[in-house]
């Protein structure tokens, strides 16, 4: 037997097989009375053959008044799905038992999501559905996942969605095979290739995990980000779509066509391109690595800052400058060093160490200048000094040491108001020096208590293997010289004037000295000359701040501070490494940077 009834908006069909429901809503009017009357005739003709027939039992069936209520009993606590409406609504027992079919526009509500779909099996009793079609689910007004089919439970509050399924909110696109979104912790996640848009970054992953509440993916596999300017790979990634922030851990790398940045845990912001770096960190430019406990890298500035334990290599110039604070300028080519501050560059298969309270060094690879400030201080192997100031070019090889500067070439002190040290760029050896107002040479007797000394306006040196082999004192030249014989005997006290002084030496020692034009003095028995006259104006002997070795340019203040950098680091990498706390800005981005919500139908 088939009866027809009609119910609100919907005309029902119940056979023995089912009820059917026609939403009358969709139907122009005049098509009504037609349907109507062709319905009529169909039940004359259908109930003379049913009276013809055996009559058999039917089994019970649900008759929807309204599909919205075709509610089930769900598991305790939770909300039922509701079925807000649908074009055609079908219980069939024996095809599906326990599932009411939709078709047609299918709408249906849960606990403040909507899903649509073309076709749809609910399950009353379960409190679950089967969605086929073009299938959405719509959370709230800022989270879509879109397949052809989905799985959604009620009373879980999960959802299953697979065939081209998208999964989409206003800064984000994550497509891939199956996606799993649970809605009580408001996660979704998948374990296949998947690819996220967001904006100018393309991220892809073999498995990633979605906190829609955060709007945070999390990928604990290989991950791949790509923007127009860097790609970033790690194999712990954790990406902020709304901020387009990004927290690395574990080996990870930042490559683009200006540099690359390797990392174990870092931020960085992909929007405005900033990062901060602090485990096992380095930046490579073409020219240059900068390494330090943290990094710190603006690319749209062209910046870089590093703290702590900072090492900038030139692979150009073979030189290396270390400090505990550094700021590079790329584009300028030049950088800021300061806090127990050192440049290091390789001269002949041996290194002269330049420091200074604060370094600069600016200018290409092929016209670099570094300059020292305050306290200025070098040391080499057979060489040292100190004074205010040093300014080093390394296209002309020109040193320039400037403010009450002494040196130490040997046993040979070396004073005046500037020097000038100049080297041979082709055999990378000091060439010479000149030492320009008040020029003062002074070594200790071979034997004795006494000191050589020889004075000038100017001096004029010549350097063979990197010792001073002769000099030219000039203009106003006193000279107090111990001449000894071959014995070592000493002959006499020799001081005098005279226009201009050469001095032949070996081995760094005064061998030859002559004495030219207007010469004026006498060689003096020891006992002749007074220990008061011993000395010439000006003498000052400064053995006590020889530098004799690399760690004595730094003055005892900043080598106590870098102990305590160098054991606080320590003491870091000690420790477990943990993934980068969170910063406020990340947190609070939503608040300080609102949206336009997208509209749902």
């Amino acid at each position: 037997m088939i009866a027809f009834a009609c119910a609100d908006k919907y005309f029902l069909i119940k056979t023995k097989n089912g009820t059917f429901s026609l939403n009358l809503a969709k139907i122009n009017p005049l098509k009504k009375y037609f349907f109507f009357l062709i319905s009529c005739c169909f039940l004359l003709v259908s109930n003379t053959i049913w009276a013809q027939q055996k009559p058999k039992v039917a089994k019970k069936s649900i008759v929807a008044k309204n599909p919205a209520a075709n509610q089930s009993s769900a598991k305790q606590g939770a909300k039922p799905i509701i079925i807000d409406y649908a074009d055609f609504v079908i219980k069939d027992e024996e095809k599906v038992p326990g599932a009411t079919l939709l078709t047609g526009k299918v709408r249906l509500l849960h606990d403040g999501a909507i899903m649509t779909c073309n076709k749809a099996y609910v399950f009353e009793k379960e409190n679950y559905l089967k969605a086929f079609g073009d299938v959405q689910i719509v959370q709230g007004d800022t989270l879509f996942l879109n397949s052809t089919y989905a799985e959604y439970s009620g009373n879980e509050k999960k959802a299953f969605a697979t065939g081209n399924p998208v999964m989409r909110s206003p800064d984000m696109r994550l497509t891939t095979d199956t996606i799993y979104f649970d809605r009580n912790i408001q996660q979704a996640y998948y374990n296949t290739n998947g690819t996220i848009v967001n904006k100018d970054n393309t991220l892809k992953s073999k498995s990633g995990r979605y906190f829609a509440k955060e709007k945070k993916f999390v990928f604990l596999t290989a991950v791949t980000l790509t923007n127009p300017k860097t790609v970033i790979k790690s194999n712990h990634l954790d990406y902020y779509s709304n901020s387009g922030h990004s927290y690395l851990f574990g080996p990870s790398t930042i490559t683009s066509k200006e540099d690359y940045i390797y990392t174990e845990k870092g931020f960085y912001d992909t929007k405005k391109n900033v990062a901060h770096f602090l485990r096992k960190s380095y930046i490579r430019y073409k020219t240059r690595l900068i390494e330090g406990d943290s990094l710190y890298y603006d690319r749209t500035r062209d910046f870089a800052s590093a703290t702590n334990n900072v090492k900038i290599t030139d692979s150009i110039n073979k030189g290396i400058v270390k400090g505990n604070y550094a700021e590079i300028f790329k584009a300028k080519d030049s950088m800021y060093v300061t806090k127990h501050a050192v440049a290091i560059n390789l001269v002949e298969n041996d290194s002269v160490y330049i420091h200074g309270k604060i370094l600069m060094v600016t200018g290409k690879p092929d016209n670099r200048i570094i300059r020292a400030f305050k306290n200025a201080r070098f040391y080499k192997t057979d060489m040292s000094g100190k004074c205010d100031s040093i300014h080093s070019n390394q296209k002309t090889a020109l040193t320039q040491l400037i403010g009450r500067p002494v040196m130490w070439n040997g046993k040979n002190q070396m004073t005046g108001d500037i020097m000038h040290l100049i080297g041979n760029n082709q055999t990378e050896k000091i060439d010479s020096l000149k030492v320009l107002t008040n020029a003062f040479l002074v070594s200790r007797d071979t034997i004795g208590e006494g000191f050589n000394q020889v004075k000038g306006v100017n001096l004029y040196g010549k350097f063979k293997d990197n010792k001073l082999s002769e000099a030219d004192v000039i203009k106003n030249t006193e000279i107090l010289y111990y001449f000894r014989n071959d014995k070592q005997e000493l002959i006499g006290i020799d001081k005098g004037l005279c226009s201009r002084i050469h001095l032949i030496l070996e081995n760094n020692k005064i061998e030859e000295i002559s004495k030219i034009d207007n010469t004026e003095g006498q060689l003096y028995p020891e006992k002749d000359l007074p220990e008061n006259a011993r000395k010439l104006r000006g003498f000052i002997w400064r053995e006590d701040e020889k530098i004799k070795s690399k760690d004595d340019i730094f003055p005892e203040e900043e080598n106590e501070e870098n102990d305590k950098v160098i054991k606080a680091s320590e003491a870091e990498k000690a420790k477990e490494n943990v993934p980068m706390k969170i910063r406020k800005e990340t947190l609070d981005y939503d608040k300080d940077h609102p949206q336009p919500k997208e509209k749902v139908e």
